[in-house]
């Protein structure tokens, strides 16, 4: 499987270095992955939605405390 979030889906995007002639060289933009386990599953996750599931679980600790 290619370098793909498990979770957003999110892939390389494609940008240009531009050289001081101005000749525009393709290149490959990758995302910054990052290999985690969420519920016992191994994923790989982009660091936006490993973020996310953090201050979502955050959340729900808070709940949490204050239901105590």
């Amino acid at each position: 499987m290619g370098k793909r979030c498990d979770i957003c889906y999110r892939k390389a995007t494609k940008g240009a270095s531009r050289s001081h002639s101005k000749t525009k060289t393709l290149k490959r933009q990758n995302i910054n992955l990052q290999s985690r386990k969420v519920s016992g599953i191994a994923l790989k996750i982009c660091t936006s939605c490993l973020r996310t599931l953090a201050k979502k679980d955050a959340e729900i600790q808070a709940k949490a405390e204050t239901k105590k």
